[in-house]
């Protein structure tokens, strides 16, 4: 998961070598986490949030068998 979000990121920002996603495994979760230069933060968001929810929409699709809930955090 970490490299489909990595990738949706890249293809979204003006500066790719700036995108970084850490993948954090808990029990029953796994979190992900994008961190974008400043510059290209409101393209990783959107207008009111529609682009960040296309994204979480995309993962948890991609993660619908697995049994570990999926969340990416933005920061």
């Amino acid at each position: 998961m970490k490299e489909l979000v990595e990738v949706l990121a890249k293809s979204l920002v003006d500066n790719p070598d700036g995108v970084v996603v850490t993948e954090t495994e808990k029990e029953d979760e796994i979190i992900l986490e994008l961190k974008v230069d400043a510059s290209d933060m409101g393209k990783v968001i959107g207008r009111q949030g529609r682009i960040a929810k296309a994204i979480r929409t995309v993962v948890k699709a991609a993660t619908s068998k697995s049994s570990k809930r999926v969340v990416v955090d933005i920061a």
